[in-house]
């Protein structure tokens, strides 16, 4: 096409990375402002200012209580924390180093084959008459931009960590102030984690591709191809942070639970309890080191997809850099959107009571939506020509550049919607969460029926909102609008994970409170912002809140427990990434049509359907084993250790540590082999037209399992939640805690943890994977794949 975008080559390479960098420095900021809040006994002045509702005064003071030993405490806790945390992830990341530069030198060997590793040009792929870079340079290229993938993910999980450990106890600290400072230091902790993973991410991938075009040249098509492996690295990386994470905070969770709160009816984050510490632990490891990689895995992959359509589009064709950048230009505007939005929750609007950190919290996902649109708008109009052509299996679809903007905005709203109703699902202020809570009255067994039923029901309308997001964003502009729409769900990752990192680290908080033996007041101000702090509406988490002023003290209404919605919006995401991944893989793989009745694609499409199974087998199982030996050795320390339930006595926290970090090492690999190796072994023994019948099936079948056994469980948490809170004449019938349907309620949230935290959020790693691994080695595969049926 003729016409050209009004942003330059040149405007888009300034804007791209000084996004990113205010991105990064922003970030830098908000650490900075959390570490003024320090660390080590400070004599306070009584006065008697009244910012964020409440009196400067600690209540320390106020109780006559030592505040010199509650900070120290504090302090000594957190470095419990932050050293388990840390321990186990250098663990982790020794053995996944290890299977990174094995797979690094697959890659290379596979694709370095494809044309017996000459070093002769060869005939591009989808245009005959130019020659292109030779296959063994896509395999070093590809090879390197993998090894920046992983080592990227493994990074912002690392950094994201430490962070929240950073920011626990700090949190728990600026509780005494009030509960507007603690949601400030939690909120901007979380920001610090969202805006290094989504500025590091955004510059590091366009730091490669401006490097490898040194030797690309104009072969974008080559360029492209080998940036895939970006997006294969982050997410690899990223199942592997998801399942040892999932099974290291589910084994403590789990044992804490069974024995702490039903067998010896202690609260949680009870100090007497053996794996307390390993709990805490456990939340900074899976819900902010593996969500972290997690999010960069899909966004890295949805990146890639689109960059890869787009190569052998007219933005390819015709090298056009502003437009072929697209994708990074929506991820640069989505940090100064997200920067924007986050100011609203820290500066702009001033957090009085606990009732505003609910509305707070809600306000961020949708104010970074509607500015998102607004800006999507303006790089749609500035950053892509009037009218192009976009690849469309063989042939060129004309479309127009709002179409590509209305893709985007498609995958942003869907998001946002799909996450209002997995919260109707997952929220006891609604009847299906009721319903649960409800049929414990009888029992752990209707409890689990009931359960169930709902996680079933509750896959129907967001199934609808994915295919009407991917009818729209494909009529409009075939694959690349659905890999736009992926990323549009993506755009405002930022603040979805400042979020979200924001409640692990107000769960930590309120788990130190109660550790180092704070006031009761100081208590039920982090229990609001742990219950406030899992309120979103597509990202993160809802709760809701009911406060109530009542001589001085608060009742909490916790209307719905952690991972409903995010897991909802993850797998929302992770369809229409492996979609548009799907599609370039077969576009690659030279396959002219996928014909589900020929033979070799059905066998495919039955064994990826089953695969989704087999992976949530062995990591629930994985999450049984470990939570097995927990209870054991939490047992036996209760039953040995004299004065432990008085409290005269400290519980052995290293070797609860221990049994969770020894399992979750040894259980991680398995899964992490079933989802890596079969596209290799299925592509190279049975060849092209199986591995896309398998991608299809894993695709249709993950989604559903992903979404029912997330909001399952999430309905189980909920429902015990319910209970507990005793807001209601209805749940104050069931309770209190100790009671037969309290403890039924417990049994349920106990087998939901593996499903919620374990194996819903990897299994949309799980179709994302194997979709992108196919893309990758899809050249070796069209050349030599299928060796069973050529015997």
């Amino acid at each position: 096409m003729a016409s050209t975008p009004l942003l330059s080559d040149l405007g888009t390479e300034v804007v791209i990375p000084v996004c990113a960098i205010i991105g990064i420095v922003f970030a830098l900021v908000q650490w900075f402002l959390v570490s003024r809040v320090k660390l080590s006994p400070e004599k306070h002045a009584l006065n008697s200012s009244n910012k964020n509702g409440f009196a400067e005064s600690l209540i320390e003071e106020e109780e006559g209580l030592s505040d010199q030993n509650v900070v120290v405490k504090c302090a000594e806790i957190q470095n419990a924390i932050s050293e388990g945390a840390t321990s186990f992830l250098f663990t982790e990341y020794q053995y996944v180093g290890i299977f990174m530069v094995a797979f690094a030198v697959l890659i290379f060997l596979f694709l370095g084959s494809v044309n017996g590793f000459s070093t002769q040009s060869e005939i591009c792929t989808y245009d005959q008459s130019r020659l292109c870079k030779p296959a063994l340079g896509t395999a070093i290229f590809t090879t390197v931009s993998f090894l920046l993938g992983a080592v990227t993910s493994l990074v912002s999980g690392f950094l994201g960590m430490k962070i929240a450990t950073y920011a626990n106890a700090r949190t728990t600290l600026e509780a005494r102030k009030g509960v507007g400072k603690a949601f400030i230091t939690a909120f901007r902790s979380g920001a610090v984690m969202g805006f290094l993973l989504a500025a590091n991410g955004l510059l590091v991938l366009y730091i490669a591709i401006n490097l490898f075009k040194l030797y690309y040249g104009d072969d974008w098509q080559g360029l492209f191809e080998a940036i895939t492996g970006y997006g294969l690295g982050g997410s690899s990386m990223a199942l592997f942070g998801r399942v040892g994470g999932g099974i290291y905070t589910k084994a403590a969770d789990v044992g804490a639970d069974l024995v702490g709160k039903v067998e010896r009816n202690i609260p949680e984050d009870d100090p007497r309890n053996p794996a307390v510490i390993a709990d805490n632990v456990g939340d900074n490891v899976g819900d902010i080191a593996g969500m972290g990689s997690d999010l960069f895995g899909s966004y890295a992959e949805s990146t890639c997809a689109a960059l890869v359509v787009a190569s052998i589009s007219s933005f390819g064709i015709n090298h056009d850099f502003t437009s072929m950048c697209y994708p990074l230009l929506v991820s640069s505007v989505g940090i100064i959107v997200c920067l924007i939005t986050t100011l609203f929750a820290t500066d702009f609007f001033e957090i009085k009571a606990v009732k505003d950190i609910e509305p707070a919290l809600k306000r961020q996902l949708i104010i970074s939506t509607v500015l998102m649109t607004a800006g999507v708008a303006v790089v749609s109009w500035i950053g892509l020509p009037s009218s192009f052509t976009i690849f469309d299996f063989g042939s060129q679809k004309v479309v127009k550049n709002w179409q590509l903007g209305i893709c985007v905005c498609v995958g942003l709203w869907a998001g946002l919607i799909i996450g209002f109703v997995t919260e109707y699902y997952t929220s006891n202020a609604y009847s299906p969460v009721q319903d649960v809570a409800d049929s414990c009255r009888t029992g752990a067994a209707t409890n689990v029926i009931f359960g169930l039923a709902l996680g079933y029901k509750s896959v129907i309308i967001p199934i609808f909102a994915i295919a009407i997001g991917i009818y729209v964003s494909f009529s409009f502009a075939a694959m690349y609008g659905v890999a736009m729409a992926a990323l549009g769900m993506l755009s405002s990752i930022a603040t979805g994970l400042a979020i979200d990192a924001y409640g692990p680290i107000s769960d930590n908080a309120g788990g130190i409170a109660e550790m180092a033996g704070m006031s009761h007041r100081i208590r039920e101000r982090t229990d609001a912002l742990d219950a406030a702090g899992n309120t979103t509406a597509a990202i993160g988490k809802f709760y809701g809140i009911l406060y109530r002023a009542k001589s001085e003290e608060w009742q909490l209404q916790l209307e719905i427990g952690p991972h409903g919605p995010e897991i909802g919006f993850a797998i929302g995401s992770a369809a229409l990434v492996s979609l548009a991944l799907f599609g370039a893989f077969v576009s690659r793989a030279g396959i002219s049509s996928v014909n589900v009745l020929s033979p070799k694609v059905f066998i495919g499409l039955i064994v990826g359907a089953m695969l989704p199974y087999w992976f949530s087998a062995m990591t629930m199982k994985s999450v049984g084993s470990a939570a097995l030996k927990m209870v054991e050795e939490v047992r036996r320390q209760f039953n040995t250790i004299p004065g432990l339930m008085e409290g005269t006595t400290k519980p052995d926290y290293a070797t609860c540590v221990k049994i969770s970090t020894d399992a979750s090492i040894k259980e991680m690999i398995p899964p992490g082999a079933l989802v890596m190796l079969t596209p290799l072994v299925v592509g190279t023994l049975f060849g092209v037209e199986t591995l896309s019948g398998v991608l299809a099936g894993a695709l249709v079948s993950g989604v559903q399992i992903a979404i029912s056994a997330s909001n399952t469980g999430g309905a189980w948490d909920n429902a015990k939640k319910y209970i507990e809170a005793g807001a209601s004449e209805h749940a104050r019938a069931l309770g209190p805690k100790g009671s037969d349907p309290h403890k039924a309620a417990v049994i349920g949230d106990t087998i939901g943890d593996p499903l919620k935290d374990t194996s819903g959020p990897s299994l949309n790693i799980l179709i994302k994977l194997m979709a992108v691994e196919s893309l990758v080695f899809a050249p070796f595969f069209a050349t030599h794949g299928g060796l069973l049926f050529k015997l």
